[in-house]
């Protein structure tokens, strides 16, 4: 499976909780952080819910 690399790229002040634990749970904890993930249907959902906060290198 393709693997994609997620970079945090806003801060998670002032974002909704179900967001905060949405990064959580990709592992991004700090700004300019960046984590690798396999390219799944639920990775890809999970940073469709912060795609303002998060950018996708490729």
């Amino acid at each position: 499976m393709e693997t994609i690399k997620i970079k945090q790229v806003k801060s998670r002040i002032k974002c909704p909780r179900v967001q905060k634990l949405t990064l959580d749970a990709l592992g991004l904890r700090k700004m300019n952080k960046v984590v690798e993930h396999d390219a799944s249907p639920a990775i890809l959902g999970m940073i469709e819910k912060v795609k303002h906060l998060v950018s996708i290198i490729k």
